[in-house]
């Protein structure tokens, strides 16, 4: 059986060399580069992001990121992002009162997060919707997280046929979205290349859903 093709997209944003040990672990094979044809056919392209919201897109759109996850968005070609690169798929993000557009795949803002100790690290439980194909299995486990911004609604309404968004939440202070499963884009704000076996059986289940959406 074909080992599953994945880019992880090389455009800058901090040490991704553990998303791909990780992708790799759980059974793909990755390609960590910025060279937009191989991620536009890859089976799946990982968007990575670590640090601030508004520094990442500018790295995100130098490398022409945003066209490259609609290019691929518009064929049912999955994309997962993870982290800030999470944050980004929203409609804009504030940091220390700098407002920054994000790429707008769904509606919403990217805010600090309403707790008494920032940032949220470390280890935490997350609440799965009902027939999750990314926490299958894994519903119970807890996952890492190293964040001070979340978005913490959802406000995007999706019509029939298409089917209903996902969405995991988890708390930190007041509850905030851990998790999307839209359609053939998926994100994480926490980092499953840092949670251990939940961490890889999450990757596996997202590597499984290839091509299925």
């Amino acid at each position: 059986m074909r080992r599953p093709q994945v880019v992880v997209f090389d455009y800058g944003s901090g040490n991704v060399h553990s998303a791909v040990k990780a992708l790799e672990r759980a059974g793909a094979d990755v390609e960590l580069t910025s060279d937009r044809k191989a991620a536009l056919e890859a089976d799946g392209l990982v968007v990575p992001g670590v640090g601030a919201f508004a520094a990442v897109m500018e790295s995100l759109e130098a490398a022409r990121g945003g066209e490259l996850v609609d290019k691929r968005l518009a064929g049912g070609r999955p994309v997962l992002g993870i982290c800030v690169g999470m944050q980004v798929l929203f409609e804009r993000g504030v940091e220390r009162g700098v407002e920054a557009e994000g790429l707008g795949e769904w509606p919403g803002t990217v805010e600090e997060l309403q707790a008494p100790v920032l940032p949220h690290m470390g280890w935490n439980t997350v609440e799965p919707d009902a027939g999750s194909i990314l926490f299958d299995g894994i519903e119970d486990e807890r996952f890492y997280f190293v964040h001070s911004y979340a978005a913490s609604d959802w406000s995007l309404q999706v019509e029939p046929p298409f089917p209903q968004p996902r969405l995991t939440w988890a708390t930190h202070g007041g509850r905030f979205l851990a998790a999307v499963e839209n359609g053939p884009l998926s994100a994480t704000q926490f980092h499953p290349e840092k949670s251990g076996e939940a961490g890889i059986r999450l990757l596996s289940n997202w590597l499984t859903s290839l091509g299925s959406d």
